[in-house]
């Protein structure tokens, strides 16, 4: 039987979440990003989704008083639509609500309607519309948010 859990992110799964990280995103963030984030960022809290032993994902928080925000989200494409996404999001949300968070929030590209389509799922709406947000094209930014 094969075993799913998901558990705070370490450094030590930095290198694997980078695989994850640029075959998701045009504009990968670096190693050391995540390093920093991890280590320097008293705000951050990262965490990853395995699959028999292997990171098949990983989501980004940061909490600063009540409000949470969703930095990044991604599931290796060979893990995608079997519910990995969902079962970290899920997680995450109650990580925001256990931290103290009252609002949640993430921006999303205004293209990717199965991420908004999993938002909405749980209850986040559009709030608005960060106007060129993505460098590599310059597309907008769909911001959605949600009371917790």
């Amino acid at each position: 039987m094969t075993k799913v859990i998901i558990r705070q992110m370490t450094v030590m799964d930095i290198d694997r979440v980078a695989q994850i990280e640029a075959t998701s995103f045009s504009i990968p963030w670096t190693k050391d990003i995540y390093y920093k984030e991890l280590t320097e960022n008293p705000y951050a809290f990262y965490f990853v989704v395995e699959k028999d032993g292997l990171i098949c994902g990983f989501c980004g928080l940061w909490v600063v008083i009540d409000e949470a925000q969703i930095t990044n989200i991604a599931i290796d494409p060979n893990y995608r639509g079997k519910k990995y996404g969902k079962a970290l999001f899920q997680y995450v949300i109650n990580q925001a609500i256990a931290l103290g968070s009252a609002r949640l929030s993430l921006e999303v590209r205004v293209s990717n309607l199965v991420a908004q389509n999993l938002y909405k799922n749980y209850g986040l709406v559009p709030g608005g519309i960060r106007k060129n947000y993505y460098t590599d094209n310059n597309e907008d930014a769909l911001v959605m948010w949600v009371n917790l």
